[in-house]
């Protein structure tokens, strides 16, 4: 049952890096003048899909990483970031501070890195990725050919 959770917490993960990148291609978009469908686009891919996603990262580390308390709390701190990301919104009226809200988009690279970092431990703990040979140092290089 482990696995599957991991599989889907990795899915998941990778669902957010992919949607980020989305996401800056929906608001460059918008920002060139493609109207408001690209606006629209890029809210409900990140209102939807990406904080959706952030909270089920979370709840399938409870079954993927089991009573690991430290790394189930690296996963809220996932959602946790999405979270201020979203707030970090421009109202729709005039923005009071645009500086401020400039680090919405900055934010959004943080939550890229982040989400790739979790998906990254749980194709480790997959065994997808292969760690050094048996018996090799981190710090020695590979044998020459």
């Amino acid at each position: 049952m482990r696995r599957t959770f991991l599989w889907i917490n990795v899915v998941l993960a990778s669902i957010i890096v992919l949607a980020v990148f989305l996401q800056a291609y929906f608001i460059a978009s918008y920002a060139m003048g493609a109207g408001e469908d690209a606006l629209d686009a890029h809210g409900i891919v990140g209102g939807i899909v990406i904080h959706a996603s952030e909270l089920l990262v979370f709840l399938t580390a409870f079954g993927a990483w089991p009573r690991a308390w430290r790394w189930i709390a690296v996963t809220f701190g996932l959602f946790v970031l999405g979270t201020v990301q979203i707030f970090l919104l421009p109202p729709d009226e005039d923005p009071a501070s645009p500086w401020v809200h400039g680090l919405h988009g900055l934010l959004a690279l943080f939550v890229l890195v982040y989400a790739a970092f979790i998906a990254q431990r749980g194709i480790r703990d997959l065994g997808l990725r292969r760690g050094p040979a048996a018996g090799a140092g981190a710090g020695t290089p590979p044998p020459l050919p």
